[in-house]
């Protein structure tokens, strides 16, 4: 290759590889990959809700949420629905990535003109969650009265403060019900907790590869992510928001995807996929061990990507608020909550899931007596990602859960 370094000498050529190696590494992620005031808005909207009362005690200052929306709220209020986001997704549920969205929407396959949630009939909100990063008051957003992140100041919070927060919004938008309210993993827990928190506000709630309660391995599994962020040095206690460049917790967090993204994939698709096959052009049993298996180069990649769109607080909070979930919380415990659901359940499981397995789903069936037509069971291949992957076959689920809630 012939590089043209210009008029100079023979110290400027002899930097050259030393620029293409510059040019060719990645840039130090930030302290926090969360969207933050002043960066491009997108499509995001955003309401004020007020201070919001802790479930597990206190209050919440001055909560904002940042929400999509697409289609037209009829002059009745009758057609609105809520799809909630996973822990890691946001309020851009539908379109492309852009300035104020780096990557494209999560569910673009069912929700648009003439798809599963077809925009011309119905007035889709997203917003994203309390705790969140992407808009919406969490650790990374200015703590009121001053100008620093909340950091480690924030608050526990929990699925019930979540849905209080969105329930808010609904007064905000001039929605006294939603014909259905439609969620997957985290977002399934939030919309099974608007069933039961808010009966008449809901006509039917899709409940897709999630939980009525943390099982001890999930906890586990995420408690181990938590630490791994909160050991990162970088972690600072949590107040690293004003660190330089590549000297946040990005290394925690990235080892927090890695482990995660285990759990949203199966053993079977990921020895398909990369078997023991090495990562081109490196070596993994070399003597230094220096190179990678493919499978750790695509581990490497999801964790990259995420630290650069995501803050790591929110991730704690999140996680921990998946952790303290209990449909039962305060209703008499779980399966005296599900009893007393009288919202229509669709109750959705991904055969190959390995985090919210099939069990998982079936006790929600087992103990809600207004879940309609029992389990109902998605075939695939990915794992706990099929809730994302699957349209073909959620498309007929979520039409029926918009059936179920029509007036």
């Amino acid at each position: 290759m012939v590089v043209d370094v210009g008029v100079g000498s023979r110290e400027l050529a002899e930097d050259v590889p030393a620029q293409v190696a510059r040019a060719l590494t990645p840039a130090a992620p930030p302290a926090s990959g969360g969207w933050h005031d002043g960066d491009p808005v997108g499509r995001r909207r955003f309401a004020d809700v007020g201070d919001l009362p802790l479930q597990l005690g206190g209050v919440l200052p001055q909560v904002r949420l940042a929400y999509e929306t697409w289609g037209e709220l009829d002059a009745d209020g009758s057609n609105a629905v809520l799809v909630e986001h996973a822990l890691t997704g946001d309020s851009h549920v539908s379109g492309e990535a852009g300035p104020g969205h780096p990557t494209a929407g999560w569910w673009s396959a069912l929700v648009g003109p003439g798809k599963a949630l077809d925009t011309r009939r119905w007035f889709v909100v997203a917003a994203n969650v309390v705790g969140g990063c992407q808009g919406s008051t969490g650790p990374s957003s200015p703590r009121p009265g001053t100008t620093r992140p909340w950091g480690s100041a924030f608050p526990r919070i929990t699925v019930a403060d979540q849905v209080a927060a969105e329930a808010r919004l609904a007064d905000a938008l001039g929605i006294a019900r939603f014909a259905a309210v439609i969620g997957g993993s985290m977002g399934g827990m939030r919309a099974l907790e608007w069933a039961a928190a808010h009966p008449g506000r809901v006509g039917a709630s899709l409940v897709l590869a999630s939980a009525a309660a943390s099982t001890a391995d999930q906890i586990g599994g995420q408690s181990a992510q938590i630490t791994a962020i909160v050991s990162d040095p970088g972690w600072r206690g949590g107040d690293y928001h004003s660190a330089p460049d590549g000297q946040g917790p990005h290394v925690g967090l990235g080892l927090a995807r890695r482990l995660a993204h285990l759990s949203y994939r199966t053993a079977a698709e990921l020895q398909a996929r990369f078997g023991r096959e090495a990562q081109f052009g490196e070596d993994p049993l070399s003597p230094e061990g220096a190179g990678r298996y493919a499978v750790q180069s695509y581990l490497d990649h999801h964790a990259d990507k995420l630290v650069r769109r995501f803050d790591a607080g929110s991730y704690v909070a999140l996680t921990d608020a998946m952790n303290t979930w209990d449909v039962g919380l305060g209703r008499g415990g779980t399966e005296a909550a599900l009893a007393a659901v009288t919202t229509p359940l669709v109750v959705v499981a991904v055969d190959s899931d390995r985090l919210y397995p099939v069990a998982d789903s079936q006790r929600i069936v087992d103990a809600a007596p207004a879940v309609v037509g029992g389990l109902r069971v998605v075939t695939s291949s990915s794992g706990h990602d099929g809730f994302l992957l699957e349209a073909a076959q959620i498309e007929p689920l979520v039409a029926e859960t918009l059936a179920l809630g029509r007036r």
